[in-house]
């Protein structure tokens, strides 16, 4: 495939991801090769299915340890190979404590107490919170080392333990949800009301890259957000856009959103 057609339909910072997920395909179907990836963020899952798809020679198989995981591992492989009984190499890390403040632990506590052993983000997969602990999807291979070093998220102590995917205790996701009032579809418009920004506070983050639309930098604060979209701004967290709900008579737009807690 062309290098210019490969790039086509992909944002210029995605290209490492794109030329690293080719390579993966490409060595599926050129040298039979079976490729266990770490866990993609929806982008880049995406990215790679699209890549695989080009190819009439590969299978793929996408799995983030429960039916509606955001981030999941993948399998690619040639096309020959039967994938739904490959291990994906998920498992499920337990952190419970009798301490009563892990009940004001939230996703950034155990997403940074992870991170900061020095794991990559690449090998967590999706964080399940609850008020007496937390199921973190790991790749199996850090299990060990997680049990063993994993003694305390922020300032309350932990235990953890590894376990086998049939015991996650599945979360799931909760929107804050509220109604705004927005001149129009504009990602700056509905960004600036969702993250109670002003709009001149907005635009600068959007255009320095650091706002993510359905997992794709956007960098154009007019971009026409859409019903659907997720919408991530760094340091501020992510909304999804869950209806359009019409016009008021002043003509400005009702916009139903969800804030990510």
């Amino acid at each position: 495939m062309p290098q210019q057609d490969l790039y086509a339909h992909f944002h210029p910072d995605e290209r490492a991801f794109v030329d690293r997920a080719w390579e993966w395909v490409q060595r599926a179907a050129e040298y039979h090769e079976v490729r266990r990836t770490d866990f993609l963020d929806p982008r880049q899952a995406h990215i790679l299915f699209t890549l695989a798809n080009r190819h009439p020679d590969v299978a793929l198989r996408l799995d983030g340890g429960s039916p509606d995981a955001e981030r999941r591992r993948s399998l690619v492989a040639p096309d020959y190979r039967p994938l739904e009984h490959e291990p994906i190499g998920i498992a499920v890390l337990s952190v419970a404590s009798d301490d009563r403040r892990i009940g004001e632990l939230d996703h950034g506590d155990y997403l940074g107490a992870l991170l900061g052993l020095g794991i990559k983000r690449e090998k967590i997969g999706d964080l399940h919170v609850r008020e007496d602990g937390c199921h973190a999807l790991i790749a199996e291979e850090i299990g060990d080392f997680l049990r063993t070093h994993l003694r305390q998220v922020h300032r309350a102590e932990v235990s953890t333990e590894v376990l086998p995917l049939d015991r996650l205790r599945e979360v799931k996701t909760e929107l804050e949800e509220s109604v705004i009032s927005v001149a129009s579809m504009r990602l700056d418009g509905v960004a600036s009301d969702a993250f109670r920004l002003s709009r001149s506070k907005i635009v600068d983050p959007i255009r320095s890259g650091r706002c993510r639309v359905n997992w794709k930098t956007v960098e154009d604060p007019s971009y026409a957000l859409r019903e659907g979209d997720v919408v991530s701004l760094k340091g501020f967290g992510r909304f999804k856009v869950l209806a359009a709900e019409g016009v008021s008579k002043s003509g400005r737009n009702r916009v139903r959103i969800g804030k990510f807690v």
